[in-house]
């Protein structure tokens, strides 16, 4: 890897990074598509200056929780992938919630399970976590078909207040086996 980054954990294919400030032209190409944000926003496209104060609260919550939606590299390359990672959801009790978005023309290749996987392991073995939980855009099939296959169990729907959509709501155990 060409860039300049410190590596927190790999998989096969990717390789997990923090976020930085010199990464608004990244954020930007996530964040900033319409086709991606549908999944996880009202607006019809985030402003860049909402791209702007995500990435800042990705640094932020790095910094003050240890977790963020890590951004994701090709491995051998500096092809940016998009981010998956986790965000505090209960931290005191050692809960976090998983998500992964990545940008469009990582789609369909694997990479969102293989990160996903990845993170739920980290979460597990690193972090002490004793649960995670997880949610979707009701429409998005692909993110169903990844939680389901970690072995994450649909427990209810949910109202996301950032769309008004009732989103399938998702908790996996420690004790439970993760692929």
């Amino acid at each position: 890897m060409n860039l300049k980054r410190t590596i927190l954990f790999e998989t096969e294919r990717l390789v997990f990074t923090t976020w930085d400030e010199a990464d608004c032209a990244l954020a930007f190409a996530l964040w900033g598509d319409h086709e991606v944000t549908r999944w996880t926003s009202s607006s019809d496209v985030l402003s860049e200056e909402e791209v702007e104060a995500r990435l800042t609260r990705e640094i932020q919550r790095e910094k003050q929780e240890g977790v963020q939606y890590w951004p994701l590299f090709q491995k051998g390359s500096d092809v940016f992938v998009g981010c998956c990672g986790l965000g505090p959801y209960a931290p005191k009790e050692h809960i976090y919630e998983l998500g992964f978005l990545l940008t469009r023309d990582h789609w369909g290749q694997g990479y969102a399970q293989e990160a996903a996987q990845a993170v739920v392991r980290y979460a597990f073995d690193k972090l002490g976590a004793v649960q995670l939980v997880a949610g979707h855009h009701p429409d998005d099939e692909a993110a169903h078909h990844i939680l389901s296959k970690l072995g994450f169990e649909h427990t209810e729907d949910r109202r996301d207040e950032a769309t008004g959509t009732m989103r399938p709501f998702y908790i996996l155990n420690k004790t439970q086996p993760v692929l």
